[in-house]
């Protein structure tokens, strides 16, 4: 449409300006040939004395649609115009013209158009072209020649002309049209092709390919496209790869990892640091609704502050968080803070249980060393006078020297255990008559308390189990001497052992006095003694479950306990399938 209208309104403009150049040519050129004939006559009347013979000459050369009209003076008017009417009116309208005045008075030539009444009846008027020529005789008289010419064959002329430019236009416009649509198909439909490929890259799909249709600007532009495409791609993958690689990395980060804004709003966390929130928001009392802990907002409010790295620890819930703020920087100006958040429970409570074990052990040492050095300092400055107190001493000496080195072996074994170096040796063993054989070595020690010592079981003679019978024996071993260290004279402990959902089950129950409800989530850790005002005698070093739960881990079992207080305890460890 824009190169029609484009073409239609210059040829509209050209049609205009030909046919205003055409009707003045043609003009011009009638004048031109009027004027020539003029001057032709006036020669032809000065050179001739013979009027007559000049008259036949004048209408021997004035062809029509051109006419003479020769004025003399004194003598009359001449015209090679047969229609005298047409004649007269024609006069009559130079006489009253200043073409007249002009040739007959000023004696110059002069051209002037006039309207002249061709049909009285229709009142209908028609256009001529007048040229008037002085001239004079050699006997000095002077007249006029006056040559006219009617316009309606040069209208008819300018009409043909008319008819060819408009006709000529059309033409162009027909030709116009059709390269518009050849335009269209060449250089508009592969450009709407890339329109429509932009809009499909603006919608994601960065594969779209244009066709290539020619080899000019148009196709060196599908060329360009295609090729920003496949860049767009490929650098929108590597961005999409480096973003999943990030993620990957926080979401695989032990560490909590927040992204703020410059106002504080979240912009990013990964799982640690949800999990953090979660704490945060666990604790928040009701009615509050902050979305960050306290100490976490003055440290990044610090950070927006001075621009520097700020250090500081967050407790929620009893856990402890060592958190790092690092300012992020857009140019010159800080735009927002990365947190690292670490949780510090974990090596907090190992570095109280390091210090805990330092302190026990040194507890569990220093009475037995102090009574050997007490009594060995007795036995040197031979404070005994009898063989009796000498033997009371020596056996004082030898009892600790064994608690000692009671106490060194369960510290080495459970040593060796947590850290892996302990090889279980597995057999095959009938059950009953292993734990038989148990039982039977706290006989005596049973019978002396008068505690009445039972194995309740299911299982037949010959069922078998798979585990290592040494560490096994170990386990029964404390947890039947536990019993009986803390279960009142004439109790009972039972040994009850089942099947159940393919794993060996095996309970060690007492009447004792139990352990609180305080103390049950601890009883497994090291040198911890559920009885603070414990005597000596039925004190042990307190590494001993310790011991228990570490090897029945060893045999991919578990162990838990049950109590109340002052009506018993029950131990029930189970083993998986001796198939496994």
């Amino acid at each position: 449409m824009t190169i029609l209208l484009l073409v239609s309104f210059v040829l509209f403009i050209l049609t205009i300006l030909l046919l205003e150049f055409f009707q003045n040519y043609h003009v011009e050129e009638v004048e031109q040939s009027l004027q020539f004939e003029a001057q032709k006559i006036s020669r032809i009347l000065e050179d001739h004395s013979d009027m007559d013979l000049s008259l036949q000459i004048i209408s021997e050369i004035v062809d029509e649609p051109v006419y003479a009209l020769v004025t003399i003076e004194n003598v009359g008017t001449f015209s090679s115009d047969g229609n005298k009417a047409y004649q007269q009116d024609v006069r009559e309208l130079i006489e009253q013209s200043t073409v007249f005045s002009s040739v007959t008075e000023q004696q110059k030539s002069v051209q002037q158009e006039l309207s002249v009444e061709s049909d009285a009846s229709s009142n209908r008027y028609e256009n001529v072209i007048i040229t008037g020529v002085p001239f004079t005789f050699t006997d000095g008289s002077s007249g006029a020649v006056y040559v006219y010419q009617s316009l309606e064959a040069l209208q008819q002329t300018t009409e043909q002309t008319t008819r060819i430019i408009v006709l000529a236009a059309g033409i162009a416009i027909i030709l116009t049209t059709i390269f518009a649509f050849f335009l269209s198909t060449r250089i508009t439909a592969p450009l709407r092709r890339m329109r429509e490929g932009a809009f499909e890259v603006a919608r994601g799909k960065f594969d779209t390919k244009v066709p290539i249709l020619t080899q000019d600007e148009i196709g060196e532009l599908a060329t360009a496209f295609n090729q920003m495409g496949r860049q767009l791609k490929h650098h929108l993958d590597a961005l999409s790869q480096e973003k999943e690689q990030l993620s990957s990395i926080l979401s695989s980060m032990a560490d909590g990892v927040i992204t703020f804004n410059r106002d504080g709003t979240i912009l990013i966390s990964n799982p640690p640091a949800d999990r953090f929130l979660q704490y945060w928001y666990q604790e928040q009392a009701a009615g509050m609704n902050e979305a960050l802990p306290p100490q976490l907002q003055e440290l990044l409010l610090r950070v927006m502050e001075t621009d520097e790295e700020q250090v500081g620890e967050v407790t929620i819930l009893g856990r402890t968080f060592v958190t790092i703020l690092s300012p992020l920087y857009s140019g010159d100006l800080v735009r927002g803070a990365v947190a690292v958040i670490r949780d510090m429970t974990e090596e907090r409570g190992l570095e109280k249980l390091r210090k805990d074990f330092i302190a026990n052990v040194s507890h569990e040492l220093r009475t037995p060393i102090s009574m050997l050095q007490g009594y060995s300092e007795a036995i040197v400055d031979d404070i005994p006078q009898t063989d009796e107190e000498r033997k009371e001493i020596a056996r004082i000496i030898y009892d600790e020297s064994l608690r000692m080195g009671r106490l060194v072996n369960e510290l080495l074994d459970l040593a060796r255990i947590e850290a892996g170096h302990i090889t279980l040796h597995y057999e095959t063993l009938p059950v009953l008559p292993f734990m038989e054989r148990v039982i039977n070595k706290f006989n005596v020690v049973s019978k002396e308390k008068d505690i009445r010592l039972t194995i309740d079981s299911l299982l037949a003679k010959e069922d078998e189990w798979r585990f290592d019978p040494d560490r096994m024996e170990q386990v029964l071993t404390n947890l039947l001497d536990n019993a009986l260290r803390h279960t009142h004279d004439g109790g009972i402990i039972q040994l009850t052992v089942s099947i159940e959902a393919k794993r060996l089950t095996v309970e060690v129950s007492d009447s004792g006095i139990g352990i609180p409800d305080e103390d049950l989530p601890f009883i497994f850790e090291r040198f911890y003694k559920a009885d603070k005002a414990r005597t000596r005698g039925r004190s042990g070093t307190g590494l001993g479950l310790a011991i228990v739960k570490n090897l029945i881990e060893a045999h991919n079992g578990a162990i838990e306990v049950e109590s109340n207080l002052n009506q018993g305890t029950t131990f029930r460890f189970q083993l998986p399938d001796k198939q496994l």
